[in-house]
């Protein structure tokens, strides 16, 4: 006899769900001094580092003035997760905003980005997991996006990346 194993769905208390300030104030702090493919290459291979660590099962995907610069699908990852990296992608460029705190922003109007926006469903996804990435004095100029964990996770897997890479850059 086959056991199986309940699916477990992890809910977010709103408690808990990042306000849309607070969401602002990563994309305030979380700026480079400057980005380029060896800054490329290290971020992306942190990344893997903690998605190994946590066995997250992951893709990753970052990207300067519209150039993929680092790309690695984990175990447990599957191409569905590069066609989300592409549609959260996308929204950070057209909005200059995280995916997840464009997301964020809808919810709070008391609406939905795919309710909202008015932009194609199966082209852009506002959903947690792609970080701008913002050069001091030049503004956004490229990406970093996760998939392959539920989109608050995703999310906090990218900013506790940054956060770690650029402290150890400003140290």
């Amino acid at each position: 006899m086959t056991q199986h194993k309940p699916a477990i769905t992890q809910r977010i208390a709103p408690e808990i769900t990042p306000r849309v300030e607070e969401l602002e104030a990563q994309e305030r702090r979380l700026v480079f001094r400057h980005f380029t493919h060896d800054d490329a290459w290290a971020l992306g291979s942190l990344l893997v580092e903690l998605a190994r660590e946590s066995q997250a099962p992951v893709a990753i995907d970052i990207r300067r003035a519209g150039q993929q610069l680092f790309h690695a699908a984990l175990p447990g990852s599957t191409p569905d997760n590069d066609a989300w990296i592409d549609r959260k992608r996308r929204v950070v460029e057209r909005f200059g905003a995280a995916s997840y705190l464009v997301g964020t922003r809808f919810r709070a109007k008391g609406s939905t980005f795919e309710d909202s926006s008015r932009l194609d469903p199966d082209e852009y996804a506002a959903h947690g997991g792609s970080f701008p990435i913002r050069v001091e004095g030049v503004g956004v100029i490229g990406t970093v996006t996760v998939s392959g964990l539920p989109q608050l996770e995703d999310h906090r897997f990218v900013v506790a990346a940054l956060e770690q890479f650029l402290d150890d850059d400003r140290n």
